[in-house]
């Protein structure tokens, strides 16, 4: 009987749990995790503090999973792996394995800002402790300060502005959102978040702390209360790294999950995988992909023969009822529409449609998703279609055939 290690309690542990037990139903299985908790859905952490849901819901799997699927819980830190040994040192416990899934997500960056430990009130916002400690914290009278306006940054400042007095968020990017959106569309979503009270610092940074006053690098200065940090985050590479293992920003990892150590897999925030979007290597750190590469790991873990296939970055973005879905590569051709409802743009390469962002109206997502994914051909009538009405008639009699289930 095979021993199955996991490190790490997001959703890509649970998915490889599932993954394993499509193949092997017997084998012991052992998730290590440092949050002391089972598996949750760490997105839905601004729901929580927005009061929209709590805790118990935002479980990711009801309570019987891990007894129903023979999984035995650790709740403490993986100190080291003994590639030799194929032990994990976990306090004062060695677990051996046979095959092990290091899927240890990212950790909060904070720069070493000068000045930080003055500071009395300061959270970051990934976990569930992060929330209920930010709850704990604010009131009506709060003067918040975000530092980054990412997606985490600013879905902190959504949940939080109609519950304390002010937000303001620093970037030393001049844009919100910048990895993921251009000036335009960027301007767009911080219209909205301005609208709802949120202010912005942007083109800026905190060059120093004093107790509840931040100096920024261009002289001004912001009182606050509380603060959050939101920076951004660096994948947990840690484990593999310090077991000799290949590593870039993540832990590198082949189509079926496999890391350059023998029988040592990767998967979620912390693995660095092919991005068929752009051809290269990188770090796709969304839910959907955590549970594919999870899934992926787990079934060529317990013996089965899986492999990853066309992954791209996906991301759902939403403020204030404001939808927003981007994928894939914002590059080549662009065709751009601009409506009441919203920004739609959709990005070529050649005969492939290779990405698109859609700000308001989401309406055709599935689709051009679809298209991406299976690096459908299209001709220049295909394309006018595809930028007008988003349907099944762009794939042939074959892929309707299967999309619809044998219905043309």
């Amino acid at each position: 009987m095979k021993n199955y290690v996991i490190v790490g309690g997001g959703v890509a542990s649970v998915a490889a749990i599932e993954g394993i037990r499509s193949v092997d139903k017997s084998g012991k299985i052992y998730l290590i995790s440092g949050e002391k908790k089972p598996t949750y859905c760490r997105p839905l952490i601004s729901y929580y503090l927005q009061g929209l849901t709590d805790f118990e819901k935002m479980k990711y799997r009801p309570d019987g999973f891990y007894a129903e699927n023979n999984v035995e819980l650790i709740f403490d830190k993986a100190e080291s792996v003994d590639k030799d040994k194929k032990t994990v040192k976990v306090g004062d416990k060695t677990i051996k394995y046979d095959k092990l899934l290091v899927a240890t997500g990212s950790t909060p960056f904070v720069p070493p800002f000068n000045g930080l430990n003055t500071v009395d009130k300061k959270f970051s916002f990934m976990t569930e402790d992060d929330a209920s400690a930010i709850e704990k914290a604010v009131d009506k009278d709060s003067r918040v300060l975000i530092i980054g306006a990412g997606l985490i940054g600013l879905k902190c400042a959504e949940s939080l502005s109609e519950r304390v007095k002010s937000i303001a968020v620093c970037d030393l990017a001049t844009r919100v959102l910048s990895s993921i959106l251009d000036d335009d569309c960027a301007k767009y979503m911080q219209n909205v978040l301005e609208e709802h009270g949120v202010s912005f610092i942007l083109g800026d940074s905190v060059s120093s702390f004093d107790k509840n006053t931040a100096t920024l690098a261009s002289g001004r200065t912001v009182d606050f209360d509380v603060l959050i940090l939101a920076v951004g985050v660096r994948a947990d590479i840690s484990l593999v790294k310090n077991a000799g293992g290949n590593i870039n920003r993540g832990i590198i990892v082949n189509d079926k999950m496999q890391t350059s150590i023998p029988d040592v897999y990767a998967a979620g925030d912390c693995a660095e995988g092919f991005d068929a979007s752009i051809n290269s290597n990188r770090v796709i750190a969304i839910l959907p992909s955590a549970y594919m590469q999870g899934y992926t790991a787990g079934v060529n873990m317990a013996g089965g023969n899986k492999s990853l296939g066309n992954e791209f970055p996906l991301n759902a973005i939403g403020f204030y009822g404001l939808h927003s879905l981007t994928a894939g590569a914002y590059t080549g051709e662009t065709y751009e529409e601009k409506t009441e409802k919203g920004i739609k743009r959709l990005f070529f390469d050649g005969d492939n449609l290779v990405g698109f962002i859609l700000i308001g109206d989401i309406n055709g997502a599935g689709i051009y998703t679809s298209l991406i994914k299976e690096k459908t051909k299209l001709t220049d009538e295909d394309k006018e279609k595809l930028k007008k009405s988003p349907t099944l008639a762009i794939f042939n009699s074959e892929i309707r055939s299967k999309k619809l289930g044998g219905v043309v």
